[in-house]
């Protein structure tokens, strides 16, 4: 490891030493604000820090394993050998960990989401492979043992959505859905063809980390707009008969959320205005990310929905990420919600680069 983030680590431990001192003063404990800081604090550094004691203690058996390997002979020679040869392996394995515990957290990972699909260029079968991207999508979240819950929808003519929003309840549903916004393509022959011919069509995705709380984001009730309609749908007792329906919008962004999904009109409201807090923490996750982005640029997954980030080629059965150069021929599994392979190999690129950053950032 390079010797500013050795630095750095040394840096943390001496924190760690200081929070211990901190959270054991009567004072600290008669604030249990300050108190509850940091002890959030101490619980987050303490795994890395013991990383880095475990790290030092491997370096002195490295050190101490030399220095028997070149003052013995024969047998004593070998196992001194061999002690080297298991510290060193250790010191790589912890090298790389201590790595991964370095990369600052993102608050949000634990979150659940609203995941948001809408149908772009390709008419009818765009609004078809909007509701296979829904299908593929939901059918991860059940491996999972995730929940969804249907926000709203505008359904298509001929099938499929022209927009969808679904949200989904479950830990770490940002951390595995963070790298999906964009455009992703389809290469397919609509059932409409005739002549057999490949058409290329295409939908957006947005991925929005829930809000933790109205405190999250402060929304002025004099900011918004509150419309009730009835609710469109397949059919249904309620469909068309009670205003229970609701859109609210934000004067100042011009947002415009939609809900329709319940029978109740004060559940539709509730579940409209956290959509709406999420799309304006979005929003403001977006901003920090381009000021970010002056001083460094992270290629992964920057949530533009411009960016074409995947092509689901059906005639070849292939699935390629073009921000990874990664191909995979197995599209049938892909679409049936087998996302683990891409999504891990998107969450390692992702932290290499981190890294990569915050080697640059310390020296």
């Amino acid at each position: 490891m390079n010797t500013a983030l050795l630095s750095k680590l040394d840096g943390l431990h001496e924190r760690l030493e200081e929070l211990n001192g901190l959270l054991a003063e009567p004072e600290t404990a008669r604030d249990p604000a300050r108190y509850r800081g940091l002890a959030r604090e101490h619980a987050e550094l303490r795994p890395l820090v013991e990383e880095y004691r475990q790290y030092r203690d491997t370096l002195l058996r490295i050190e101490e394993a030399e220095e028997l390997r070149s003052e013995s002979e024969g047998e004593m020679k070998a196992l001194a050998q061999q002690e080297l040869d298991d510290a060193e392996e250790a010191r790589c394995r912890i090298e790389h960990e201590l790595r991964r515990l370095l990369i600052p957290p993102d608050p949000a990972d634990a979150r659940n989401i609203y995941l948001e699909i809408r149908a772009g260029t390709g008419g009818n079968e765009a609004a078809l492979f909007a509701g296979d991207l829904l299908r593929m999508y939901s059918r991860y979240a059940e491996r999972r043992g995730w929940k969804l819950e249907g926000i709203g929808e505008s359904t298509a003519e001929h099938g499929g959505y022209r927009e969808v929003v679904v949200r989904v309840v479950g830990r770490g549903a940002f951390a595995r859905f963070k790298f999906e916004p964009g455009a992703h393509r389809v290469q397919r022959v609509p059932v409409t063809e005739s002549q057999g011919r490949i058409h290329t069509s295409a939908c957006t995705v947005a991925v929005l980390p829930e809000a933790q709380g109205p405190g999250e984001i402060e929304v002025n009730p004099k900011d918004l707009r509150v419309d009730t309609f009835r609710a469109s749908g397949a059919g249904g007792q309620h469909v068309n008969k009670t205003d229970s329906a609701i859109r609210i919008t934000h004067l100042p962004s011009g947002l415009v959320v939609e809900c329709q999904d319940e029978r109740s009109q004060h559940k539709n409201r509730a579940r409209a205005m956290a959509l709406l807090q999420a799309r304006l923490l979005a929003r403001e996750r977006e901003r920090l990310m381009r000021e970010r982005a002056q001083s460094r640029r992270v290629q992964v997954g920057t949530g533009d929905r411009s960016e074409r980030i995947r092509t689901y080629n059906f005639p070849q059965g292939r699935v390629t990420d073009h921000r990874i150069n990664l191909t995979l021929y197995k599209l049938s599994e892909v679409m049936d919600g087998d996302l683990d392979e891409l999504f891990d190999q998107l969450i390692a690129m992702h932290q290499a680069e981190q890294l990569t950053a915050l080697e640059a950032e310390s020296r």
